[in-house]
């Protein structure tokens, strides 16, 4: 298993394919599985490199809490030890903090860049839905429930019902690969740093001079496409992409349809 060390800590990656590096960063409480739908696609046009970030999975899980920029620096020393000057850099969801923090510290690093589900931070992005927040926080079920009703809600309406195999297969995923409550922890405060107005990336994201795609799912309830808009009006020159039969979790439920986008942009 590959492994490598960056910013002083142990790191698990894989690599697959050939061509340009296109860098994929998971979401809160998620390793490197989380883009196991797209990286065969994606892998038949660019190197495609995916890894568990510090908290997760494979990779070490020191005492938090965490930031964005810790966790940027992460993958540029990812990117240091695997010899890439410059990469197509593509964040979802807490990943999209990463990302966002990336190209603001280290542009140079940066190729294009791809926010996928994510916001800005501070007090005017549009926050996660109450029907999302009401399942999202419910204590009162056992875990299994839980888990599957946040992937109900977390979903496009519909899509668990017509793809029971792949929510059988999700559930069992997560059984085998228990959330670990400190680094969970650790890797909430990321967010949760960003929520003050200084801290926030809306006022910073004018410097950035990438080529940049915003993409999201229409029923995006944990977080609402109307970031997209936000996001787009703060990065000059960007292009928003909203795929409409896709929530939250659209690298797992159009994973296809996302792969082509990222495609065609990135190449």
């Amino acid at each position: 298993m590959p492994k490598t060390q960056s910013n002083g800590i142990e790191l698990y990656y894989e690599s697959h394919g050939e061509g340009k590096p296109l860098v994929l960063i998971s979401g809160l409480g998620y390793p490197h599985w989380q883009w196991h739908k797209m990286v065969p696609v994606l892998a038949e046009h660019f190197q495609v490199i995916t890894f568990d970030n510090r908290g997760v999975g494979q990779s070490d899980k020191p005492a938090g809490p965490y930031t964005a920029q810790m966790l940027a620096q992460d993958t540029v020393g990812l990117l240091d030890a695997l010899g890439i000057e410059k990469a197509i850099i593509v964040g979802h969801s807490m990943g999209g903090f990463i990302a966002q923090a990336m190209a603001l510290d280290f542009p140079q690093r940066v190729e294009k860049l791809i926010l996928c589900s994510t916001n800005f931070g501070g007090p005017h992005h549009v926050p996660v839905t109450p029907e999302a927040m009401k399942v999202l926080s419910d204590v009162t079920s056992d875990p299994l429930t839980r888990f599957k009703n946040g992937l109900v809600v977390s979903t496009a309406p519909g899509w668990a019902d017509k793809n029971p195999e792949m929510i059988e297969e999700w559930i069992k995923w997560r059984v085998a690969n228990p959330i670990e409550p400190a680094p969970y922890q650790a890797q909430l405060a990321i967010g949760l740093s960003l929520l003050p107005e200084a801290a926030a990336f809306e006022d910073k994201l004018q410097r950035l001079d990438v080529p940049t795609l915003i993409l999201f799912g229409a029923h995006d309830k944990v977080v609402p496409p109307a970031n997209a808009d936000l996001l787009s009006k703060k990065i000059s020159g960007s292009t928003v992409m909203i795929f409409p039969d896709a929530g939250h979790f659209f690298p797992i439920e159009i994973a296809e349809a996302a792969s082509r986008a990222i495609t065609d942009f990135a190449a």
